[in-house]
């Protein structure tokens, strides 16, 4: 995914109202968007770098989205419209490896009557479901988890998906590390433990599950490496 335009770095300040976010640029603090509904949880601390977008929509209330922020000398992603224009970049270039023999790939596909499902894609045997989820929450150096706080729309889509695989849809989650330092992943069990247990069992029911980091130029952030899996 590149970026359209150059990133401003600046100093993160602080996050309130859920979407807005103070950041310190030059001697200028401006109030950027941000795209994230998690708790961004060990992220968002005073000083902080951080880089914004600013964006070429002159009738845009809030002119900057936040993008980035940097945590122990490491860029983390935090734009979560990102994450599926990673993941749909890697797919047309065949970057996953299990999914190399597309044929056709469906962005934002309904299931059922009030499920989206983030991708159907086609191979010549299977059509498969694959549900994106965004991660940033490192709490241990090397270890990458998920979620960063309680995810009832994370459990529906389990038990979506679960349907879906009953209807022969083959079902994959994908969890992408919008960041380059961890080395494993696993479940934020003391965080969500429902989501934990329903994940464990939804792997006993065909549930498939894929974990990639990130790598991050000047241009862009694209899908990187697969990252061992703990659960």
């Amino acid at each position: 995914m590149n970026f359209e335009n150059k990133f401003i770095s600046g100093l993160f300040i602080k996050r309130y109202k859920r979407f807005f976010v103070d950041v310190k640029i030059n001697n200028e603090t401006i109030t950027a968007h941000c795209p994230n509904t998690g708790s961004m949880y060990g992220l968002l601390k005073a000083g902080n770098k951080v880089w914004v977008s600013k964006s070429n929509n002159p009738k845009r209330k809030l002119k900057y989205t936040l993008e980035i922020i940097e945590d122990n000398k490491s860029k983390v992603g935090v734009n979560t419209h990102s994450t599926n224009k990673i993941v749909l970049n890697a797919l047309q270039n065949k970057l996953i490896k299990e999914f190399t023999n597309i044929s056709e790939i469906k962005p934002e596909t309904k299931f059922g009557k009030n499920t989206r499902f983030d991708f159907l894609i086609t191979d010549k045997k299977n059509k498969i479901f694959i549900e994106v989820k965004n991660v940033t929450l490192s709490r241990k150096k090397g270890l990458a988890e998920f979620p960063d706080a309680v995810t009832t729309r994370g459990l529906k889509h389990i038990n979506e998906l679960i349907k879906a695989a009953k209807k022969n849809y083959k079902i994959f989650i994908l969890f992408l590390i919008q960041r380059s330092d961890c080395e494993t992943f696993d479940i934020a069990k003391d965080i969500d433990p429902n989501y934990a247990k329903a994940l464990k069992k939804a792997v006993k029911n065909n549930l498939n599950i894929l974990c990639y980091d990130c790598k991050f130029t000047s241009k862009g952030i694209k899908l990187n490496k697969k990252i061992k899996i703990n659960i």
